[in-house]
């Protein structure tokens, strides 16, 4: 089956690279940039059908994913980050569902989940209170799922600690302009976020352990297999998705650029054999990393369409590989953009907006490997590995 929404991105390529110096000029997505994205359809391909959209499957969404970000990094970011949320709100309660689709499927769902708040319960819900940081195309968006700790009665972290999903609308939170100051996707606007003394209900909270161990959708009723995936696969796929696709803009402009550069020293690009060896290993080291992570993907989702559901060590195994990739393929790229000369990091040429681009994406806590690594060997050893913060969003 054509991959429609792909297909829609691709006629629009040469809008989508024009507007990524617009969209790091001014700190978010260009309004021109955001519209291109929910007309395609891209946000909402992992959205129930119920409320307009798509449920493709996984690999579908990352796809999609990689190849807006070879056009743009920021508005592949967005894509991923922005893409992903639809598909934990199709198991949160239908009042919330409502509230946010119910008039208009096009409604933008942003984050952090990182729990930096505190949730005070009182009758018939919580009081919140928090800041955050990263809240990728914030400005576009009209509510947002955030991470918080659940608190005591007088506010402060109960113990044993108990993280919570909120879901806030606009009216419940305040962006901090002029919080996103940095070396790379730029153009994602991935502000600050500050909530205070707001009323959340009940019905629009989801359980963070019941989120990662799966059991969330379960209960939910949910029985297509793209819901029923690990959190901790699904989550990361559209920002690893979005790394590589910037990998591979670098590697498509490092092409064009190299096609007809004649190097200081008077030789032709073309007639340089370690240059070429070069171009030639960092394609299949980017290539790989594309594959593994679609590999990745596609057999979690053939795991739980057979009706397993994906064991701790599993879950853990698909992590290591996909912070593999996402490490593989910004090496790769390092090895191209490095023999690109120095013009190649003038502000007008864009390989070095995709090398700052990937090199932030890399640095999302998604892809620190320590953790991830070692529980990964030590579940391949057999060992239990022990509770706590390694054990985190595995």
């Amino acid at each position: 089956m054509a991959n429609r929404v792909l297909d829609t991105i691709m006629e629009r390529a040469e809008q989508i690279r024009e507007l990524g110096p617009a969209n790091e000029a001014l700190g978010r997505l260009d309004d021109k940039a955001a519209s291109i994205l929910r007309e395609s359809g891209a946000i909402r391909l992992l959205q129930p059908k119920e409320y307009g959209g798509l449920e493709a499957h996984p690999r579908e969404f990352a796809e999609t994913v990689m190849g807006i970000a070879s056009l743009d990094g920021s508005t592949g970011w967005i894509s991923g980050i922005v893409g992903v949320h639809p598909w934990e709100m199709a198991y949160a309660d239908q009042k919330v569902r409502e509230e946010i689709w119910g008039e208009d499927p096009d409604t933008w769902i942003a984050s952090p989940y990182a729990p930096m708040g505190i949730a005070r319960p009182v009758d018939g819900g919580y009081v919140f209170n928090g800041r955050w940081q990263f809240s990728s195309g914030t400005d576009h968006c009209d509510w947002i799922f955030l991470g918080g700790m659940l608190g005591d009665a007088e506010g402060k972290m109960a113990q044993p600690p108990r993280s919570l999903h909120l879901i806030l609308p606009r009216s419940d939170y305040e962006i901090v302009e002029d919080s996103w100051d940095v070396a790379g996707l730029k153009g994602t606007g991935s502000k600050d976020i500050i909530v205070k003394d707001a009323f959340v209900p009940t019905y629009r909270t989801l359980e963070y352990n019941k989120v990662v161990d799966g059991s969330a959708p379960r209960e939910a009723g949910l029985t297509n297999p793209s819901y029923l995936m690990p959190f901790s696969t699904v989550f990361p796929l559209g920002i690893t998705s979005a790394v590589i696709g910037i990998a591979e803009g670098a590697l498509h402009h490092h092409l064009a650029y190299q096609r007809s550069r004649v190097q200081i020293t008077g030789t032709r690009i073309k007639d340089d054999p370690y240059v070429l060896y070069a171009i030639s290993e960092a394609a299949e080291e980017i290539k790989a990393s594309r594959t593994a992570l679609l590999d990745n993907c596609s057999r979690m989702y053939d795991m739980v369409a057979s009706g397993h559901v994906p064991t701790f060590a599993e879950r853990a195994a698909g992590r290591r590989t996909q912070v593999r990739a996402a490490w593989r393929a910004v090496q790769a790229m390092n090895e191209i953009v490095v023999r690109s000369g120095g013009n190649a990091m003038r502000n007008d040429n864009p390989i070095q907006r995709f090398w700052r681009d990937a090199h932030v994406g890399l640095a999302h806590a998604i892809h620190v490997p320590g953790s991830v690594y070692h529980v990964s060997a030590l579940t391949d050893l057999d060992i239990e590995p022990p509770q706590g913060p390694m054990r985190s969003m595995i």
